[in-house]
């Protein structure tokens, strides 16, 4: 690992949130040295600038958190330093017992460092200042309170975007997985295809991943968020297409897996194997037709196949009765495997939708 990657993110944050930073912690400097006597205003613009957070959810954590350390290690702090004076000695005492506090207060990692450093810095600078711990809690408060306001004012921030380009990609990467099974059922495939068969339904594991975490991610940053009623509607779409491809992805995997353990070319010969593959076709058809997913995703190639009839114009497709006959006393395990995640996919893809996809909007916003 280079030791960058210790320091570095993946990604920059958007320019936007730093300059919300930049505005909160300006702004909280001045107001706060406008209003509260004393020396410099430090504690209010260290609260403005972390409680800028990526979502106003966070920001209002952030605020509370800071603003209880705050409070508590002032307490801790003032009341040492009325009862044992201002040795160094005591400045040590101080830590070690906002530490215990906030840990049987089972406060979060964030509030207790706060509470340790509020405790420190009061004993260490303030002692000597008359109304110096009261004057940091109304500053660390006025810092808190602009903080969370910047963030509220200037484009408050929604993550919904993210959210939606994953549940798209999850669907045309369900659609895309479908087809190539098919193909590997219905032509000879060496050992090296059917590796290449496995990670590639694998890498569908990682995308379900990232398409969750974006979810949660853009749930949270509508909380709270003046602009969320107007994203709620996307929110609920990209939740309903992930909500019903994730199961399908594992039955993707788990058919290509049995298919990597039990391959043989004989396979190919199996009247069985064909109808199984024409109906993974149809499924994939009937992901594509998805009015979301068609409705906003680029025009994907489509796999031609026997049946003539399935048209992006009509219905979904894997409705037809599927007749199979007697397989191979080689093949019947496997056959017997495919079609039961195969009526699995069909009932994730026929599952009525929820009451959030049928009112949400086709059209991205």
């Amino acid at each position: 690992m280079r030791m960058t990657q210790s320091f570095r993110a993946t990604k920059r944050a958007p320019l936007l949130q730093v300059a919300k930073s930049a505005v909160a912690t300006a702004l909280a400097w001045i107001v706060a040295g406008l209003l509260v006597p004393g020396p410099p205003p430090v504690f209010a613009a260290i609260a403005a600038l972390l409680v800028v957070q990526p979502s106003l959810n966070q920001s209002f954590t952030k605020a509370i958190e800071r603003s209880v350390g705050v409070i508590v290690g002032v307490v801790i702090a003032s009341l040492l330093g009325l009862a044992f004076g201002s040795e160094s000695w005591v400045i040590l005492l101080a830590t070690v017992v906002a530490l215990a506090v906030a840990w049987a207060l089972r406060m979060t990692s964030g509030t207790t460092n706060q509470v340790a450093i509020s405790a420190l810095l009061v004993l260490a600078l303030g002692t000597a200042t008359p109304g110096y711990a009261m004057n940091r809690v109304l500053e660390t408060l006025i810092g808190a309170v602009i903080g969370f306001v910047v963030n509220v004012l200037l484009v408050p921030p929604v993550a919904v975007a993210p959210a939606r380009t994953d549940a798209l990609g999850l669907g045309a990467a369900v659609a895309d997985s479908l087809e190539r099974l098919a193909r590997a059922l219905t032509s000879v495939q060496t050992p090296a295809q059917l590796t290449e068969l496995m990670l590639e339904a694998r890498l569908m594991r990682p995308m379900v991943r990232k398409a969750e975490a974006d979810i949660e991610a853009a749930s949270d940053s509508l909380t709270l968020n003046p602009r969320a009623r107007r994203h709620r509607a996307d929110l609920a779409v990209s939740q309903a297409l992930i909500d019903r491809y994730s199961p399908i992805v594992t039955q993707v995997i788990g058919m290509t897996r049995a298919v990597v353990d039990r391959y043989d070319p004989g396979l190919v010969d199996e009247p069985a194997v064909h109808a199984i593959a024409d109906q993974l076709r149809r499924a994939a058809h009937d992901v594509r037709l998805d009015p979301h997913l068609a409705s906003t995703a680029p025009e994907a190639p489509r796999v031609p196949h026997a049946d003539a009839e399935t048209t992006a114009d009509e219905g979904p497709a894997l409705t037809a009765p599927l007749t199979i006959e007697t397989p191979s006393a080689d093949h019947w395990v496997l056959i017997g495997s495919l079609l039961e995640d195969l009526r699995r996919i069909h009932e994730a893809l026929v599952e009525p939708p929820t009451a959030a996809t049928e009112s949400a909007p086709s059209q991205p916003r």
